[in-house]
């Protein structure tokens, strides 16, 4: 069973001293409560929301001691109009997802939180990454160097390299099930 605590209406002011303690029948077993790994995608899903991209909706979030040290989600740089307001290069180009990085006008989402930790001083040796969709190798690499220990995602992502490199420098890379 687990105890509640209720609120009743105090004199003088003082509701916050004034509590009345209830005992709710909530059983345990019927109790589900995630996992850190669910409780970080699912931080990483919401950041996911101020994507710009019309291409994939990306969330990433950088967690060192069970603690978010920064977020990043894909899109144009700042100041920088966005994707689904000038459109797609790579769409109109025909590039295949997972290739040609390099005329995307948008940076990834784990960039981004790779440059928000840079600008605000946080230190991400150690950090687990929690992002959206598995890493390209641009992003791959941006991590290896910044010393995370391990990448957690949810949707795959076309990049054989990414995975290659990932296995050489000996972090885990593990698919959210």
């Amino acid at each position: 069973m687990i105890s509640a605590v209720k609120k009743t209406r105090g004199s003088k002011g003082n509701n916050h001293r004034n509590h009345a303690v209830t005992k709710k029948n909530i059983s345990l077993k019927s109790f589900k409560r995630k996992s850190w790994d669910e409780y970080f995608m699912s931080i990483a899903e919401l950041v996911a929301e101020r994507s710009t991209c019309e291409r994939r909706n990306v969330g990433c979030v950088l967690v060192r001691d069970k603690r978010i040290v920064a977020t990043g989600y894909n899109g144009a740089p700042a100041g920088v109009r966005h994707c689904y307001e000038v459109g797609c290069i790579r769409g109109r180009m025909g590039v295949a997802s997972g290739e040609r990085h390099e005329l995307c006008r948008g940076v990834h989402a784990e960039q981004n939180a790779i440059i928000q930790a840079a600008t605000f001083g946080v230190d991400m040796s150690g950090a687990v990454c929690y992002t959206t969709h598995q890493p390209c190798f641009i992003c791959t690499k941006m991590l290896i160097n910044a010393r995370v220990k391990k990448i957690v995602y949810q949707e795959g992502y076309p990049d054989r390299l990414a995975i290659a490199i990932l296995k050489e420098a000996r972090i885990p890379c593990v698919k959210l099930q």
